[in-house]
């Protein structure tokens, strides 16, 4: 479509602007766009970044819009923890609560990717899901990570196994959960993003930097 004019053009784009905002006023909706997720590689996998949607129409949002990650009721303000250990920080959390979603998928993947590891091993995991989740790279939220397709090879078609509730493991995961979600502890993983076994040795991690190694775990960024 060509211009005409530099006035013609002001004219035409204000009058889209004021009809768009009385749309939008009428309706009383909020559009909110949303960034296609980059996949990432992580244990085994390689994953090829899928090609980015193109928007096809302008949208306007009438008010700033800011998504936080869901907080589990029992979640209240805490101060910073006065444990002398991170096993006897886990001693302190509660565990019979009631979860939030969001909590539950992570403490999942502490469950299924570490409950035989050390407690630091097991922070170390979820402070990756942590990572990814405030990172632009991978979707925005603990459940959309740990269920991205070929990450976590523990999910299935998409779905998270139930783990062996009432057992111990499943405990330490839940309080390991709310202990990275809290950020109680500090993790030696850092601001890792990517994790693999020992006995296993990816063509990507080359390309990454490592952050530590916990028992059979190693961590990169």
């Amino acid at each position: 479509m060509k211009i005409i004019s530099k006035r013609v053009g002001a004219i035409a784009l204000a009058t889209t602007l004021f009809a768009g905002s009385l749309g939008a006023m009428e309706s009383g909706a909020i559009a909110q766009d949303q960034a296609q997720p980059i996949a990432a590689e992580t244990g085994q996998n390689v994953i090829e970044a899928p090609q980015e949607t193109v928007e096809t129409a302008i949208r306007f949002v009438a008010s700033e819009v800011v998504q936080d990650l869901p907080v589990e009721p029992a979640d209240e303000p805490i101060e910073a923890s006065t444990a002398s250990s991170l096993r006897e920080l886990v001693r302190t959390i509660d565990t019979d609560g009631t979860m939030s979603r969001e909590i539950t998928c992570l403490a999942q993947a502490v469950y299924f990717e570490s409950r035989g590891e050390p407690l630091d091993g097991q922070l170390a995991v979820a402070r990756v899901v942590i990572n990814r989740a405030d990172s632009n790279r991978f979707p925005d939220d603990y459940c959309s990570v740990v269920t991205q397709r070929a990450q976590f090879s523990f999910v299935r078609g998409g779905r998270i196994p139930q783990p062996n509730h009432g057992t111990a493991a499943w405990n330490r995961a839940k309080a390991i959960a709310r202990i990275a979600h809290r950020d109680l502890w500090e993790s030696p993983a850092g601001d890792a993003l990517y994790f693999h076994a020992t006995y296993v040795r990816p063509r990507w991690a080359g390309r990454m930097t490592m952050r530590t190694q916990i028992d059979s775990h190693i961590f990169y960024r």
